[in-house]
């Protein structure tokens, strides 16, 4: 096994041909930065699967890069099996036509997905989400904020504002300025900053605020998570994970103004945070580009803690979108759905 990855790839026995971290970025100047990286990763990875003949090739979401390299794998006759396939639902859907061309099966991980796939005569199989298994605290509430020396009586409101540079450079100021607002209104709440791996010092500077009870927690998202009233998150899989923990959230985002444009001209959908796809409907409120200013945060942020009929009405919303999810087991459906592909040795 070997591939682009990072070090759960490696722990796992996968031989890193080229190493992931830094190559995923959200909008275009950011893109166009890592190109040159991107197209000699991929020359390593043709020329390794030229060399070691692989029994199939997976490739996992990240379809600007993946795009391009199931069609050069598959020139040479290796399966293609794509696992959280992109969501050409939302944009670019005529990259349906590539995947027919390029791609042996499908993998989806959201219940609408696999019509889609089915209708365009794809090979699909829908398996459930990964996170069911994996989005599960590693200790009590009451224990992870004795830890971060919180107290559990009070209120908690949980902070997520990315997992990439970009979104933090955009979305920490924005919420570090809501914070002291929420305080105001909000007697006695506490913060929690959920900081995900990788990410520089210098990126959660915002966060240095005098006069709040606010914490960092390094890569703890499911205790922090398991933890909080309410979350102010980035849009993204953090949605999900949120949804199954069943707190009540108010996504945000904000692109440069030019990716931003581009982006809005050929989206399919009025909708952007992953619960609300999923339900079919605005479960939560979004607070996207312009919209997404910090006195819109305090104010949904202050409703979601404070307003208990609407918060009771948005967990339920929340339970009714996990059970779309699948049931437990999701990477080993996955799994043999991928060894279904490989040929046999005789």
């Amino acid at each position: 096994m070997f591939g682009l990855g990072g070090e759960r790839f490696a722990a796992a026995g996968g031989r890193l041909i080229a190493d992931f971290h830094g190559m995923s970025v959200t909008g275009l100047a950011e893109a166009l930065s890592v190109v040159p990286r991107s197209i000699a990763t991929l020359r390593k990875l043709t020329r390794a699967a030229r060399e070691h003949k692989p029994d199939a090739l997976v490739v996992i979401d990240y379809p600007d890069f993946n795009f391009r390299l199931m069609r050069l794998i598959k020139k040479q006759g290796i399966p293609v099996i794509y696992y959280i396939s992109p969501q050409l639902w939302a944009w670019r859907p005529g990259r349906i036509r590539l995947m027919r061309r390029s791609v042996d099966r499908v993998l989806p991980i959201f219940p609408f997905e696999e019509a889609l796939y089915k209708g365009a005569g794809i090979d699909v199989r829908f398996v459930g989400h990964p996170l069911i298994d994996l989005a599960k605290p590693r200790m009590t509430r009451e224990a992870f904020l004795k830890q971060l020396n919180l107290d559990p009586s009070q209120p908690v409101l949980s902070l997520l504002p990315g997992s990439r540079k970009n979104e933090l450079e955009r979305l920490a100021p924005v919420i570090a300025h809501a914070i002291p607002a929420i305080a105001a209104q909000v007697p006695g709440v506490q913060f929690v900053v959920a900081r995900a791996p990788n990410l520089n010092d210098g990126l959660f500077e915002p966060f240095g605020l005098s006069g709040v009870t606010l914490r960092i927690a390094d890569v703890q998202t499911d205790d922090v998570l398991n933890a909080c009233d309410a979350v102010v998150t980035a849009s993204g899989t953090a949605t999900v994970q949120t949804a199954l923990h069943g707190k009540p959230m108010v996504v945000i985002y904000k692109l440069s103004p030019m990716t931003y444009r581009l982006g809005k001209g050929l989206a399919r959908v009025d909708m952007y945070a992953m619960v609300n796809l999923i339900a079919g409907r605005r479960i939560v409120v979004e607070l996207i580009q312009d919209h997404c200013t910090p006195e819109a945060v305090t104010a949904e942020a202050v409703r979601i803690l404070t307003d208990h009929p609407y918060r009771n009405q948005m967990i339920a919303a929340l339970e009714s979108v996990r059970r779309q999810l699948g049931g437990p087991g999701a990477s080993d459906r996955a799994a043999e759905a991928i060894l279904e592909m490989v040929p046999r040795v005789p």
